[in-house]
C-alpha cells in the first residue's frame, strides 16, 4: 500500500509544493510545529533513510539544503532545524523546521492548524527564494 507521501507524489493528494526535481519533492507539513515547517522526501518510496543508496541519500540532503536556505529567507528565524524521525510515515522524509528556540523542534507538543490561504501564502513566500 502506497504511503501518504507516495500519494502526494502521484498527485492523488494535494500539497503546498515548495520545490521539486525528478527525484525529490519538498512541501509544507499540513500539521506543522511552526509556520514554514517543510518536509523533504525522495519520490521513490523508501521506508528507512539509511536504506537509501549513497548517491540518493546525498542528493536528498543537497536538495534539502537548497530548500532550507529558501525557508530561512522567507520565514524569520534564527536557523532551520533538521530532524529525521521516520516513525509516523513509512516513507523517508526530512523535517525542516524554522527555529527561534529549542522548543520549536519539540515533536511531542500540539501541532498547528493553519488555514489554507495562509498555507498558500507561506508556500508562495518560500518558493520565491528557490
Amino acid at each position: 500500500m502506497a504511503s501518504i507521501f507516495s500519494k502526494i507524489v502521484a498527485g492523488e493528494i494535494p500539497c503546498h509544493k515548495i520545490a521539486e526535481t525528478d527525484d525529490y519533492l519538498a512541501f509544507l507539513d499540513v500539521f506543522p510545529l511552526v509556520k514554514g515547517h517543510t518536509l523533504v522526501i525522495p519520490k521513490k518510496e523508501i521506508d528507512y533513510i539509511f536504506d537509501m543508496e549513497d548517491a540518493q541519500l546525498a542528493g536528498l540532503n543537497i536538495f534539502a539544503k537548497k530548500v532550507a536556505k529558501a525557508v530561512k529567507q522567507a520565514i524569520p528565524c534564527t536557523r532551520i532545524g533538521v530532524s529525521v524521525i521516520g516513525l509516523e510515515v513509512p516513507h523517508t522524509h526530512i523535517h525542516l523546521v524554522p527555529m527561534n528556540e529549542m522548543n520549536d523542534m519539540n515533536f511531542t507538543r500540539a501541532k498547528m492548524k493553519i488555514e489554507e490561504e495562509e498555507m498558500k501564502q507561506i508556500a508562495d513566500s518560500i518558493r520565491q527564494y528557490i
